[in-house]
């Protein structure tokens, strides 16, 4: 049988220690998630005057016939 060396036990439990103290520092420094879409980004507003003008046409079709 082999015999570890203190040594090569020493080395393995440093690189333990150095892997173990840097995986969670680079989860740590991931971009934070996109903020959530609002509806005040005008695409309401626009919707609501689309509307507005439809229904105008639809009347001014209703009068002139």
């Amino acid at each position: 049988m082999e015999v570890v060396s203190r040594a090569s036990i020493a080395l393995v439990a440093v690189i333990c220690l150095v892997l173990a103290t840097a995986f969670p520092t680079a989860a740590a420094m991931a971009n934070a998630p996109a903020p959530a879409p609002t509806s005040s980004d005008g695409t309401a507003i626009d919707q609501g005057i689309a509307y507005v003008l439809m229904l105008l046409a639809l009347a001014l079709t209703y009068i002139i016939h």
